[in-house]
């Protein structure tokens, strides 16, 4: 698995549509609020050329991209944390993602109903940012009381604790996302990650535009990014109802459709782009005549902790990792004209896996 997204918003901006075009669930999608009434979850696959080159190469008898799980959730209002609308019953579902695709509505419609009304970005978004941190503050208030009771002992780990949750609390009451808050140790700061708060998770908007904006920037995505910008998230400008005609047309068609408008990839190669950049990701690849697999990382990540991603059993006996760059194999063919080239490399336990390598694990168990 590569990531998981959630995606959030208010009613009627377009998440359903976006959610059913890029990932081809068959989620419900209407011209009123609540329509979807369960959180959606959709398995995409991250397209990525060089798959295709690896599999050209060694016509392997099995494929197995990497992959992105987006999750739909009902659409938000003002009060989903006191249980208004429908919102309320999904936001737990989103506790686990690793990203929240913020759909912000970015188009003028009078046929499309507007649950405050009106077209306004900077407002829309605060109103889904306040829900979360109310959402995030009944969390936080639990631990306090639990951390309070028990730092009445002398033990001075356990009154670090208290203290930390107490300033989490203020910080959100605040009104302030849980990730700007400063982390002063590393106790503190696994704390805060076994809280899986919706505010700590970086975020990406979606910003949703008419067909006839998609190649340009309207007052509306210039308000988004003005608020992206001060959180330090990514933007994307897509078209839901765009994306919805790309899904419906056959594979061949697709990128001829898309450069009729302008366009030089779809609104999903963006998200999946932005996501893996948002999430410092990287992608690395098994290949052989019984399989071409890409595999996700965390950018950073040494040799054993690659192997890990592919079993437990290879990070446990890891002892070394042979490295083949990608251009160098699809320069000179072949793995043997790789190593006829000098150009295989055995790396050991510190080395750090580099965006497209080729890799064969060698491990003992």
């Amino acid at each position: 698995m590569g990531f998981t997204c959630g995606i959030v918003g208010l009613p009627n901006v377009g998440k359903s549509t976006l959610f059913n075009a890029i990932t081809s669930a068959g989620a419900e999608a209407a011209n009123y609020p609540f329509c979807t009434i369960d959180p959606n979850v959709g398995v995409v696959v991250v397209p990525d050329k060089r798959v295709d080159a690896l599999v050209g190469l060694y016509r392997p008898a099995k494929i197995v991209p990497t992959t992105i799980e987006f999750m739909d959730i009902a659409g938000l209002v003002k009060g989903a944390s006191k249980g208004e609308g429908l919102g309320n019953q999904f936001l737990s579902h989103i506790r686990e993602v690793d990203a929240i695709v913020h759909v912000v509505r970015c188009f003028e419609d009078p046929n499309v109903i507007h649950v405050d009304g009106s077209v306004n970005p900077r407002r829309d978004i605060e109103v889904i940012e306040a829900e979360l941190i109310l959402k995030d503050l009944e969390t936080v208030e639990k631990k306090v009381t639990e951390a309070e009771r028990r730092a009445k002992t002398s033990d001075k780990k356990i009154k670090a604790e208290a203290e930390f949750y107490t300033r989490l609390r203020d910080h959100l009451l605040g009104g302030r996302l849980a990730r700007y808050l400063e982390v002063k140790s590393d106790d503190d700061l696994l704390a805060m990650r076994d809280l899986h708060l919706l505010t700590n998770k970086p975020v990406m908007y979606a910003c949703n535009v008419h067909e006839r904006d998609i190649t340009s920037e309207n007052p509306h995505v210039k308000i988004v990014r003005e608020v992206a910008a001060k959180e330090g998230s990514k933007v994307v400008t897509i078209s839901a109802a765009v994306e919805a005609e790309v899904a419906e047309l056959p594979e061949g068609d697709r990128s001829g459709f898309l450069q009729g408008l302008g366009l030089t990839e779809s609104g999903l190669s963006k998200l999946i782009r932005e996501g893996y950049d948002l999430l410092h990701l990287i992608s690395f690849f098994t290949a052989g005549p019984k399989e071409v697999h890409a595999w996700t990382v965390h950018k950073g990540a040494l040799a054993p902790q690659a192997a890990g991603v592919i079993h437990s059993d290879f990070e446990k006996g890891f002892i070394r990792a042979e490295i083949i760059k990608y251009e160098d194999l699809i320069r000179l063919g072949s793995e043997q004209a790789i190593k006829d080239a000098g150009l295989l490399r055995v790396e050991g336990r510190e080395y750090c896996i580099e965006d497209g390598d080729v890799v064969h694990f060698r491990f003992n168990v």
